[in-house]
């Protein structure tokens, strides 16, 4: 037998397990792909790419998910730069915003597993919550208040559409009109098909319209082993009951312990911590010291295209992220600076108190100094080589 003839009986062999999984057909349809968008969603997209409703003129909320990058930063930057003279860096990256249309508020799900949510501690309640929050961020789009964005936006190119869509005199009703723009922004999210596409290789490859390499499908079962990669235990690779394809993400939080980040300026306090969902806004999580350090599980399409990769922007490459998740624990000396002893300061972005919530027990982090990480070099490059194929835009 020939390797590719190999290849295609193996692939669809991964296929049938993987439709076994979810069952019936994709609702990802080419034609759901091509629908219009409805009234509101075309006045959201006009508002998401309006430069004009920032304090400097020069930021939209394109400018931090640029749609070539897949809507996340269109850099390399650790966190984005915002304020009115677009000098204030924010304190994380900026995600990715496809595919969040399924998501939920947070809360804990039947097991007490911290699920859903929006931003990197799930602070904001929905789409329209997290449209809602830059404008008025100081590091941000900088408005000094919601009259001010509704000032700018009563003078945009499309105010007069607004009006048509929300009433003549909805500009004299500032929370009002905040509202609807909100509204409309989930609306865009919600609807544009950019922003939920189901293009890469690897739905292509769930419809058994295309197969993967030998490399590639090495990769997805690296990616599927719970003694390997274990990428699967927060990125769920098969089809969902309802037929529907992966999100790869389960929407859930974990601590692993990323590196400090030099190049986030808030860093240079060293008493400073950004310690996640136990410490986002309203305190509501304040009690629960054992969520400190922990951070939302991004879907992992289109992680190929990223520029930077964790919360914090600390890894640059796809290569040296999946490197760090391998070798955090095997070669600690790698990633961590050295305390005055010699001795590694492992987890160096938490305080001392709060490093005993790092995830240590599940692969592959079940590992010491001096073990063997869970994946070679060879092996990380397989899982590269699949993860790729999580990349919107697939043309055989």
């Amino acid at each position: 037998m020939t390797g590719k003839a190999f290849q295609w009986i193996f692939a669809a062999a991964i296929v049938a397990m993987l439709q076994a999984c979810g069952g019936g057909s994709s609702s990802s349809s080419a034609d759901a792909r091509e629908s219009p968008l409805s009234a509101q969603a075309t006045l959201g997209k006009k508002i998401f790419e309006d430069v004009s409703l920032s304090a400097s003129g020069r930021q939209s909320c394109a400018s931090c998910h640029d749609a070539a990058s897949a809507h996340a930063a269109p850099n390399d930057l650790a966190a984005q730069f915002g304020g009115a003279l677009l000098d204030q860096q924010g304190e994380r990256s900026s995600p990715s915003i496809r595919y969040l249309s399924t998501n939920s508020a947070f809360h804990f799900d039947a097991e007490g597993t911290p699920t859903g949510g929006f931003f990197w501690d799930g602070r904001a309640t929905s789409l329209q919550d997290q449209a809602a929050r830059p404008f008025v961020g100081a590091r941000e789009m900088a408005n000094t208040s919601v009259a001010d964005v509704i000032d700018k936006l009563s003078r945009a190119s499309y105010a007069a559409e607004f009006q048509r869509l929300f009433g003549t005199d909805i500009f004299n009703r500032p929370d009002d009109a905040f509202a609807r723009l909100t509204l409309a922004l989930q609306q865009f999210q919600r609807e544009d098909p950019a922003l939920r596409p189901f293009s890469s290789k690897f739905d292509e490859f769930l419809r058994g319209k295309a197969g993967l390499t030998e490399q590639e499908t090495r990769g997805l079962a690296l990616f599927n082993r719970a003694d390997k990669g274990n990428c699967a235990a927060c990125h769920p690779s098969s089809k969902a009951s309802d037929g529907s394809h992966p999100l790869f993400t389960d929407f859930s939080y974990d601590n692993l312990g990323v590196p400090r980040n030099t190049e986030l300026a808030q860093n240079a306090d060293p008493a400073f911590f950004d310690l996640g969902l136990c410490a986002r806004e309203g305190g509501d999580l304040a009690a629960r010291t054992d969520l400190c350090g922990a951070f939302k599980v991004p879907s992992l399409r289109n992680v190929a295209v990223r520029r930077v990769y964790f919360h914090n922007g600390r890894f640059k490459s796809l290569k040296e992220a999946l490197t760090f998740y391998v070798q955090r624990d095997t070669n600690p000396e790698k990633w961590y600076p050295l305390n005055a002893d010699g001795t590694v300061d492992k987890f160096d972005d938490l305080p001392p108190a709060h490093r005993a919530s790092v995830n240590t027990s599940e692969a592959p982090y079940n590992r010491g100094p001096g073990d063997t990480p869970a994946l070679s070099d060879a092996e990380i490059d397989d899982v590269i080589a699949f993860l790729k194929t999580l990349s919107d835009g697939y043309a055989p």
